[in-house]
């Protein structure tokens, strides 16, 4: 035998190598990243500031927004961001294929809420690579005015928003405009600080927190179905029953130094998480 051919099973064994090579498996070595895989990139993703990355442990944003179950080529909603915690994830997890739309304080609103607008749209235009895709338009009390997904959102998502909409007396209202931008089959995805059941609503207005029951009940009257409840955000620490509302515990700690050991150790409030869903025709 020429000492240069290989024996029958050093070719077997060649020719069993080069198929499981990333050459051969092509593909499959190099599959695109799964909506799981672009999510987790949007959490770690070096878009986020330190200092909300430091809220993850107490937010959840991961398993919050898998729960939602948003897909990356969405039409999205995100209601009152703020200063963009969420927003940081989701136009980053969005971008190519989905679209990002923050519906942010009026342009022609309070000097606080124009100055809240401007600070918010401020970060987007800085960083356009992150943010280009995002559109910036107009929170809804009775209908959305300046957002208008093409064929319907995919999904509508408020993060502690709700004792906001009932304190001004349009949470109904604001509910139908969700319901009414949707299509078929999306979703509304609610985080809200949750109070123990049987508060009255002049409690819930002066503490910020809101019963769960409450929620469902006035979601359903909007016409929406409830798909499914999670506890990630629960916080059996929090005993609802603070001096100044929810807005005792972090990140607010609106007492200062009082009892800001306590609060901090209590953490986050307890947060009710919702996936309600708009029915199909």
């Amino acid at each position: 035998m020429n000492p240069r051919t290989p024996s029958h099973g050093t070719r077997r064994r060649l020719l069993s190598a080069l198929a499981l090579s990333p050459l051969a498996l092509g593909a499959t070595a190099f599959a695109a990243p799964t909506p799981e895989d672009k999510l987790r990139a949007a959490v770690d993703g070096p878009q986020r500031s330190a200092a909300n990355r430091a809220r993850d442990g107490a937010r959840h944003p991961y398993e919050t927004l898998a729960f939602f179950g948003l897909r990356p080529d969405a039409q999205v909603i995100e209601i009152a961001p703020g200063g963009g915690w969420y927003t940081e994830i989701l136009a980053a997890y969005l971008s190519p294929k989905g679209r990002l739309y923050a519906a942010h304080e009026p342009a022609e609103g309070s000097p606080g809420q124009q100055r809240a607008r401007k600070a918010f749209a401020d970060k987007l235009v800085a960083d356009p690579a992150t943010y280009g895709r995002v559109v910036l338009g107009t929170l809804p009390v009775e209908r959305f005015t300046d957002i208008h997904p093409p064929g319907g959102a995919d999904a509508v998502l408020t993060f502690r928003n709700i004792h906001n909409w009932i304190s001004d007396g349009h949470f109904d209202e604001t509910l139908r405009a969700f319901f009414a931008v949707l299509k078929p089959g999306g979703v509304l995805g609610v985080e809200e600080h949750r109070a123990l059941p049987g508060t009255s609503l002049s409690q819930v207005i002066a503490s910020g927190y809101v019963p769960q029951d409450f929620v469902v009940d006035r979601a359903r009257a909007a016409g929406f179905r409830l798909a499914a409840i999670s506890e990630i955000n629960a916080n059996p620490r929090d005993t609802h029953d603070h001096a100044r509302g929810v807005w005792s515990l972090p990140p607010t700690l609106r007492g200062g130094e009082v009892d800001r050991a306590k609060y901090l150790a209590i953490g986050e409030s307890d947060r009710m998480t919702l996936r309600f869903v708009k029915p199909a025709r």
